[in-house]
């Protein structure tokens, strides 16, 4: 029951770190300051949809990349915002040829089209009758920042093409690693460089940059190119550099080549990082999506470095402290390593980490990278005498003593600064008030003008001008989007609240079960919410507490008038409330994700094992021996087909007369 517990609680706390990080690094990439790369984005975007698919950062964001939308007539450093012609959103992905032969199997390709990967900043050029019109900014994947002026001074940006095109060309904005070391070097990398000088307001050093190109849709004439190796060919004649690109006629043929590239990389002019593999017949119903199905980025192998652990700090966010490993400088993923994510303190115990310890490093996609274990015997010699590592025993701001769980070592003082500041930075993170930036809420809270999420609500416009780099139209602005009017719903409000652990997705959960009022929510015992399904006692307890710990705040914040909470739906919209949904194996007319997504706006639960209370079991081979068909019999669970199952969405009142279950051997 204890590693039960301590996987449950580890699995909440990741999910709420990786949301805080994604967040935050969407943000920096859309504000032009990216602090990470698009292949370390995309594992922590990865990590995210394996350990809580249902998270709503990954439902706000969609396909994962660009940026979280702001609203449409907003601005970042002063670019007006333009929409895309054609969708920007991100790929599938497939991290090793295991998962790239899995997803080819699933397709019946004649062809592949294989290019590289380039690891830049996303563009969208737009050309009417042949001339350039807009250069846009990836974005949110339909809206980015409109920088034509600068795109006008890179290379590879034609400004009038040899024919009377009207679309756009889709392109990465790169910078070589010549220019890098002879000019930026200062900067992390060619890609961090590049991302900032592309949205520098006067342009200024845009002629370092180039285009490369490798997509093009002409809308309203989906035939315009007979293929995607036509597109290549065409970009080509119009005076574009185009991404290294060939043709396979087999799986195996481009997991050769991706070994190939792999080892000789290093010698590009520029940064890739994988390969996009595509269906070389172009289908732009597909290329539509916010994450088209046919085409896949084959990522290539982690790296991993080894070194010797030297010190270990204690990094301080909200309630928890986390361990962070400092190593002997060591080369990996093109950056230079001394700091590496040791996560918890149960992780430090359970690989018997000591100082001086020779250690395996690898880059996950945080801004550090993580120390995965103990480096192989002889890997990496250390002189140093081992010793032990120590932990923290009391907060360094309140001097409350810290309560070390293995999970997680945190600071339990309620009234700690350092977990009210969080409290203020998560709900901000939650509305997205991106005009409240970092700096300018760390000055309110250091003058003690706000402490706690309501007094934020008693801000005035002439009290803020008076603040650092503030004046009177920048705090008018900031005051415009703290008041503008919002209604949340309650699994956002409570999740703004920054209980330990709790995230939307787990108020989601207890709202779907009926605790969708702020007054149900109050009135729930820990055994009322702990026989939620998924819960359990100790996040039950979390949140009661929570709930009676900020009870005074949430009626503050409502009583401004400026947040509300939404009402629950009525229960006639919601004809499958109270039935339950296990899917086993793939659907073949929507995507499980999907499945799920329309039974719970029609008030139904998806679960992911089979248990007694589950009403079906949804499969297309009923009559399978596997585990989940075997128990659903055994629990006599009723086991439904794809097409049963598309029925009961269209007559969603039927379901509440379960067909008896199928005995032992009986088929559909």
């Amino acid at each position: 029951m204890k590693n039960r517990k301590e996987n449950r609680d580890t699995i909440k706390n990741r999910t709420d770190t990786l949301e805080r990080l994604i967040l935050r690094y969407q943000k920096s990439y859309y504000d032009g300051e990216a602090e990470i790369s698009d292949g370390e984005f995309d594992l922590l975007w990865d990590e995210l949809k394996s350990i809580a698919p249902d998270s709503p950062v990954i439902k706000k964001i969609g396909g994962g990349g660009g940026g979280v939308s702001p609203a449409a007539d907003s601005s970042v450093d002063g670019f007006p915002k333009a929409q895309h012609l054609m969708p920007m959103g991100s790929q599938e992905k497939a991290a090793n040829p295991e998962e790239f032969r899995a997803w080819a199997l699933k397709h019946h390709f004649t062809q592949f089209l294989v290019q590289y990967k380039l690891d830049g900043a996303s563009l969208e050029l737009q050309y009417e009758k042949g001339k350039l019109i807009k250069a846009i900014t990836r974005g949110d994947g339909i809206t980015g920042d409109e920088i034509t002026a600068n795109a006008r001074r890179m290379s590879g940006v034609p400004e009038k093409l040899d024919i009377p095109f009207s679309g756009g060309v889709r392109g990465e904005v790169v910078m070589t690693h010549e220019v890098w070391r002879n000019t930026y070097a200062s900067k992390a990398n060619c890609r961090n460089a590049a991302n900032g000088i592309m949205r520098r307001k006067d342009g200024s050093g845009c002629e370092d940059l180039m285009l490369i190109t490798y997509d093009a849709a002409f809308p309203g004439k989906d035939r315009y190119f007979t293929d995607e190796s036509h597109k290549v060919k065409w970009l080509g004649e119009r005076g574009f550099e185009t991404t290294v690109t060939k043709i396979f006629n087999d799986a195996e043929a481009v997991i050769a080549y991706r070994k190939k590239v792999a080892q000789t990389r290093d010698k590009l002019p520029f940064d890739i990082d994988g390969l996009v593999v595509k269906d070389i017949a172009t289908d732009m119903a597909d290329l539509r999506r916010a994450r088209p199905e046919k085409q896949i980025a084959f990522k290539f192998e982690l790296e991993t470095a080894f070194s010797v652990l030297r010190q270990v700090e204690w990094s301080e966010s909200g309630a928890t402290y986390t361990p962070i490993g400092v190593v002997d400088p060591v080369r990996i993923a093109g950056t230079t390593v001394q700091r590496a994510n040791l996560n918890n303190p149960g992780m430090i115990r359970l690989m018997g980490l000591k100082i001086g310890a020779a250690v395996s490093v690898v880059k996950r996609g945080e801004i550090i990278p993580k120390i995965e274990g103990l480096a192989p015997p002889g890997a990496v010699s250390s002189k140093a005498e081992e010793q032990e590592i120590e932990f923290p025993v009391r907060c360094a701001v309140c001097g409350a003593g810290l309560v070390d769980e293995g999970t997680r070592l945190y600071c339990p003082n309620a009234g700690c600064p350092k977990r009210l500041l969080h409290r203020l930075e998560k709900w901000v993170a939650v509305l997205d008030i991106r005009e409240l930036g970092e700096k300018l809420l760390r000055q309110l809270f250091d003058r003690e003008r706000v402490r706690h999420i309501s007094d934020l609500y008693t801000l005035g416009a002439e009290e803020l001008a008076a603040y650092e780099r503030m004046g009177d139209l920048s705090a008018a602005k900031v005051i415009r989007h703290i008041r503008m009017p919002r209604e949340l719903s309650l699994a956002a409000f409570i999740a703004g609240f920054d209980f330990e652990g709790i995230a939307e997705t787990t108020m989601e959960k207890v709202a779907a079960a009926g605790f969708n009022t702020m007054a149900a929510l109050r009135g729930a015992s820990v055994e009322d919410l702990a026989a939620v399904y998924g819960l359990g006692e100790i996040t039950a307890g979390i949140i009661v507490e929570g709930m009676k710990e900020t009870a005074a705040e949430m009626d503050a914040v409502l009583q401004a008038g400026v947040i509300s909470i939404a009402a629950p739906p009525p229960e006639d919209s919601q004809p499958l409330r109270g039935i339950s949904f296990c899917f086993t194996g793939e659907l073949s007319s929507l995507k499980r994700n999907e499945a799920e997504e329309r039974i719970r706006a029609l008030g139904a639960s998806a679960k992911t094992s089979v248990v007694k209370d589950l009403s079906y079991l949804v499969t297309n081979d009923p009559g399978s021996g596997s585990g989940k068909n075997k128990k659903a019999r055994e629990l006599g669970i009723p086991i439904i087909d794809e097409e049963e199952f598309v029925a009961l969405l269209a007559h969603p009142h039927k379901a509440g007369s379960a067909p008896a279950a199928p005995v032992q051997g009986e088929l559909f």
